[in-house]
C-alpha cells in the first residue's frame, strides 16, 4: 500500500516544530514526511538582532536542519519553492524539480512590508532572515573600514526604522555591539550616531506607559537619537528623508517596520486575503481539506475583525495543533480547533536590560533580560532537548554559517 506523503514548506518556527511533532505522533511507516527549506539551516528569528550587530556567533543563531530532525522519520530537501499546483498536488522548486504531496503544510514565513516608500526596497537593510542580518553586519563593518579612509561622518550614522520589539532590540544590540566593533577597527565610538525613527508617538506604543518610559530612558542612556511621531518619506544610498524637511545623512538604514505574507503564496493557486492564506479553525486553508498553513503567511482570524499577529509565539502554538490535525486527517479522525493563548512578550534592550509583560506582571531591567533568556532556552529545549541548550550556549561551533550575504 502506498504511504501518504506529507510535505512541509519552510523550516521556520512553525515548519520545524510541526516536523518534530509529526516524528512523535506518526507510527513507523505510517507516512513519508518531507521538509523543504531554501537553506540548510534553521535560525532563531527572535535573536536576529544579535547577528546584525555581530554580538553572537553564527551557530548560536543558525542551526543545521539535518541535526535537528530524525533522518529516519523526516527527509530534508534543500530547495526554493516557486509555486504550488493544488490540482495536481505538487510543489515546484527552482531548477525544475517537482515534489508530490497528499498533505501539505505551507509555513513559508514573511516578506517585508515597505508601505510603498521610495528607496526602501532598494537601499534599506531589512531584519528579515539570518542572511539579511548578516548583510547588516557586513554593511556595518564596511562603513567602519571606509570611514578610516574618507572620514565621512554619514558612514558612522546607523538609522533603525521602527520602534516595535524588533527595532528596540536592534537599537539595544547596536548600542552594546558598536563600541566593541569600533575598538576592533580603530574607529572612535564617540563619532558614531545611532538613530531611531518611529511613526508612532513612542517606541513600543502598544505597551503600558511605564514600559514605554523605561525603554525610552534606557535608549537615551545609550545616547540613541530618537525621532518619534516621524514618518520616513524616502531612502537613498546617501540619506534618509523624513517629514518636516528633515534629512539624516547615512549609508545604513535598518528596516524593521512591518511584515506581510511571503510573496511565494501568490503562486499557490489559492485565493488570498490581505496577502495571506486564510485558514479555518483547524488551520486548514479555506476550502482545502489536505492543505494547512501556519505562521506569518497564514491568516487566522481570532474574531470577526482581528487576525492573530505574525509572531513566533503564534507560530509555535499553531505548530502543535497543526501536527495533530495533519495526523488526524490522515487517520480519518476528528480535528482539534486551534485556540491561541497569549503568554506574554519580552524584548531585550542589550544584554542587561529588557522590557515585557507576562500576564498582569510588567517586566523590566535585569530580571526582564533574564526572562528573555529563559524564553529562548525553552524554545531550544522544545527543539532539541537539554543537549541543544548546552551546545548552543557552551559548546557551539565558531565556524561561520556559509551564506551569500547580499541584500
Amino acid at each position: 500500500m502506498k504511504r501518504p506523503k506529507i510535505v512541509i514548506l519552510g523550516a521556520g518556527y512553525g515548519g520545524i516544530i510541526t516536523s518534530k511533532k509529526l516524528e512523535k505522533l506518526l507510527k513507523s511507516g505510517e507516512a513519508d514526511v518531507t521538509l523543504i527549506n531554501k537553506h540548510e539551516y534553521h535560525y532563531i528569528t527572535t535573536q536576529l538582532h544579535k547577528t546584525g550587530a555581530g554580538t553572537a556567533a553564527d551557530r548560536q543563531i543558525a542551526m543545521e536542519i539535518p541535526e535537528l530532525i530524525n533522518p529516519e522519520k523526516t527527509t530534508f530537501k534543500k530547495g526554493s519553492v516557486t509555486s504550488v499546483d493544488v490540482q495536481k498536488q505538487a510543489v515546484h522548486l527552482e531548477g525544475g524539480e517537482t515534489v508530490e504531496y497528499d498533505y501539505l503544510l505551507i509555513a513559508l514565513g514573511f516578506g517585508i512590508e515597505t508601505f510603498g516608500i521610495p528607496g526602501i526596497k532598494e537601499h534599506a537593510f531589512a531584519i528579515r532572515s539570518f542572511r539579511s542580518t548578516k548583510a547588516i553586519y557586513n554593511q556595518i563593518i564596511r562603513q567602519l573600514s571606509l570611514y578610516k579612509e574618507d572620514k565621512d561622518p554619514s558612514r558612522l550614522t546607523f538609522v533603525v526604522a521602527g520602534g516595535g520589539f524588533t527595532g528596540v532590540e536592534m537599537l539595544g544590540e547596536l548600542s552594546e555591539g558598536l563600541p566593541k566593533l569600533c575598538k576592533k577597527y580603530d574607529v572612535p565610538f564617540e563619532h558614531v550616531n545611532i538613530v531611531a525613527v518611529e511613526a508612532a508617538p513612542s517606541v513600543i506604543p502598544f505597551f503600558p506607559k511605564e514600559s514605554v518610559k523605561y525603554t525610552t530612558e534606557v535608549l537615551e542612556k545609550f545616547n540613541v537619537q530618537m525621532y518619534m511621531s516621524t514618518k520616513i518619506l524616502e531612502c537613498t544610498p546617501e540619506k534618509v528623508v523624513l517629514e518636516n524637511n528633515l534629512e539624516i545623512p547615512t549609508k545604513t538604514l535598518i528596516w524593521s517596520c512591518g511584515v506581510k505574507g511571503n510573496p511565494i503564496v501568490q503562486n499557490c493557486g489559492i485565493p488570498l486575503e490581505k496577502g495571506k492564506l486564510p485558514v479555518d479553525s483547524f488551520l486548514r486553508v479555506n476550502g482545502k481539506n489536505n492543505i494547512f498553513s501556519i505562521g506569518d503567511c497564514s491568516l487566522f482570524m481570532k474574531d470577526e475583525k482581528n487576525a492573530l499577529p505574525p509572531t513566533a509565539q503564534v507560530a509555535l502554538q499553531e505548530a502543535d495543533v497543526c501536527a495533530k490535525n495533519i495526523v488526524s486527517t490522515l487517520r480519518g479522525e476528528s480535528l482539534k480547533s486551534f485556540e491561541y493563548h497569549h503568554k506574554g512578550s519580552v524584548a531585550s534592550i542589550g544584554n542587561f536590560a529588557a522590557v515585557g509583560k507576562v500576564g498582569n506582571f510588567r517586566l523590566s531591567g535585569l530580571f526582564g533580560a533574564f526572562m528573555k533568556q529563559v524564553i529562548e532556552a525553552r524554545y531550544l529545549l522544545n527543539l532539541g532537548g537539554p543537549a541543544l541548550i548546552i551546545k548552543q550556549h557552551l559548546r557551539f561551533s565558531k565556524e561561520p554559517v556559509k551564506v551569500t550575504a547580499k541584500q
